[in-house]
């Protein structure tokens, strides 16, 4: 199966991107810039999809690697599919199969949510373990126990969930469950399941994520009863059947705050549209303290402008309201330049400091010490050939680059296809000199990775 949308064409594989990013950096930026839709409200949304038996309509939906193997993962359950732009009309009316297959939830995490939705609808549901980026274990335990706590029988075999709802009507019950941790994944589970259960079910401890907002919010939208999303609890009445919406997507957080974090780094002005500042707080409070100037220029647009001097600072990653784990790479390149000494600590995801060998190869000081990084900054970077390990190291290179003295050359645009949407050609309109060509041939690419790996070494 081969999918595409816009100017992305992916295949049901694990091959990585065959083009390259080249950046020449040391030019401001200038102009405004756009930014999508929410990758991870997007995802969760068209698994809530199959909740409801008639038409809905998404708008402001990203056109994203992820989005497609979402989508894939949709169709081979059964549900219609038109993409037209930015809008998606899902008819999940007909859903075929109770079973997601491997190949294509192997790829991308978020297809597991669609666990809750299926279980709902049929009372039964099989889907693989998930994969998505290798940023360290995201276990599925509390998926697995909040679904039982529902009344389902839920095992694992071979790599499958199992789960199935006993009785004749084959429908989840309400119940009161307290996550051991609050996992955005868990909590949209949950909440999708519950959503047409018998009865009431209270979730504590949940995940307070604007992502999680907006799935209630279009869940809500269906007909569903749904409130305290945002909050510790949210509290689910289920409903019988859920009915056709209309939704738009909320704008994603992480794109407007990688987009913050450029104009930073690049001593630049730039404004960005649509934002809703509230869910970029932590992100606007560190980067004042970084010397750079955050201002609301109308209800949904902000403007930054970069410091002369940045101004070292100290991270920790923590569930939201606190700073976001897919905001530490892009700060990290941040800090690289700063003034003094900088200390990163990720809490969330343990193999989430990988970028720190390719932004050393770049000129950066940077330790790790445990899940902490010891960022000593320096006076510049220079431009060298980096490899892309997850979604948002590949940001945060792309936004080294831009400070970066020379050309970068990024590999591994797999990874920044999956959560970013044009990212090459957002930077080009702001008047980035970049340009995205297919790789050179195997062999000397990797003479090329040799030699800059020496050369690091020296």
């Amino acid at each position: 199966m081969t999918a595409s949308l816009g100017s992305l064409n992916i295949t049901n594989s694990h091959e990585a991107d065959p083009s390259v990013l080249h950046i020449w950096g040391g030019h401001p930026l200038q102009g405004q810039v756009k930014i999508s839709g929410a990758k991870n409200a997007a995802l969760v949304i068209m698994a809530g999809s199959l909740l409801c038996p008639e038409p809905c309509r998404l708008r402001n939906v990203p056109s994203l690697v992820d989005a497609i193997r979402m989508g894939q993962v949709l169709s081979a359950l059964g549900v219609d599919l038109q993409w037209n732009g930015d809008v998606l009309d899902i008819n999940a009316r007909d859903i075929t199969t109770s079973e997601a297959p491997y190949e294509l939830v192997s790829q991308l995490r978020a297809s597991f949510f669609a666990i809750g939705p299926i279980l709902a609808r049929l009372g039964e549901a099989h889907v693989p373990l998930p994969g998505g980026c290798a940023i360290g274990a995201r276990p599925v335990d509390i998926h697995v126990r909040g679904l039982q706590a529902l009344g389902a029988n839920v095992y694992i075999e071979h790599g499958m969930v199992h789960a199935s709802v006993p009785g004749r009507d084959r429908r989840l019950k309400g119940a009161k469950f307290y996550l051991d941790y609050p996992s955005v994944g868990a909590t949209e589970t949950l909440m999708m399941a519950a959503t047409l259960a018998d009865g009431e079910t209270i979730l504590d401890n949940v995940a307070q994520e604007p992502e999680v907002i907006d799935l209630a919010n279009f869940c809500n939208a269906l007909g569903a009863r749904i409130r305290g999303a945002g909050t510790k609890t949210i509290v689910i009445e289920g409903v019988p059947r859920l009915h056709t919406a209309d939704y738009p997507i909320i704008p994603d957080r992480i794109e407007a705050g990688t987009f913050l974090v450029a104009g930073a780094i690049s001593r630049s002005d730039i404004s960005l549209y649509p934002v809703i500042s509230d869910h970029l707080t932590p992100v606007i409070s560190k980067l004042k303290q970084t010397g750079a100037q955050i201002i609301a220029e109308g209800p949904d647009r902000l403007r930054v402008i970069g410091p002369d001097i940045i101004q070292a600072t100290d991270i920790e990653t923590l569930p939201y309201p606190g700073f976001p784990t897919d905001m530490q790479a892009q700060f990290m390149a941040l800090l690289t330049v700063s003034n003094g000494d900088s200390l990163i600590s990720e809490t969330v995801f343990e193999n989430r400091l990988r970028h720190v060998a390719e932004l050393n190869r770049m000129g950066a000081d940077i330790r790790v010490k445990g899940h902490t990084a010891i960022v000593r900054g320096v006076p510049t970077l220079t431009g060298a050939p980096v490899m892309a390990t997850d979604l948002r190291a590949s940001a945060a290179l792309a936004i080294a680059a831009l400070a970066a003295q020379g050309k970068t050359t990024i590999q591994g645009l797999q990874h920044l296809d999956r959560g970013y949407e044009n990212l090459d050609l957002k930077l080009q309109q702001l008047g980035v000199r970049i340009k995205r060509e297919p790789a050179p041939p195997e062999s000397e690419a990797n003479s090329t990775a040799i030699q800059s790996s020496q050369s690091a070494l020296k």
